[in-house]
């Protein structure tokens, strides 16, 4: 096993992020250049080549961001972005969702009201 694929996720995406610079250092490529090209935040960039979880941005938009890095640096983005799932780990699954309340006795109950209120309205008017 290499380093990889031991650790925690939080180490494991400390080591994608240092790759990530590396490859980035060794086509002669500065930060500023990746941000300016792919017009990804330079904070973000750093951010992945940090590996620092707290200041990277939702999955989804991580994602893009990685492919758009890819390109820019000359790496295949599908590898890039495979790396990065297997370190991260699988994406946590989202909290249940609630049933929908049912609506339909509430609606019944306000036909009968407003039925009720009608009649009451038209024998008063009589």
């Amino acid at each position: 096993m290499d380093a990889e694929e031991t650790g925690t996720p939080a180490e494991r995406i400390l080591v994608f992020g240092r790759w990530l610079r590396q490859e980035r250092e060794l086509r002669d490529m500065s930060a500023a250049e990746i941000a300016a090209s792919t017009k990804v935040g330079a904070g973000v960039i750093d951010a992945l080549e940090s590996g620092d979880e707290a200041r990277m941005p939702p999955r989804t938009y991580l994602l893009g961001y990685l492919r758009a890095y890819a390109a820019a640096v000359g790496l295949d983005a599908d590898e890039v972005v495979l790396r990065w799932q297997e370190a991260a780990g699988p994406e946590p699954s989202a909290p249940p969702r609630r049933a929908p309340r049912k609506l339909v006795p509430l609606l019944v109950a306000a036909a009968v009201l407003g039925v009720v209120g009608a009649m009451l309205v038209g024998a008063l008017l009589k």
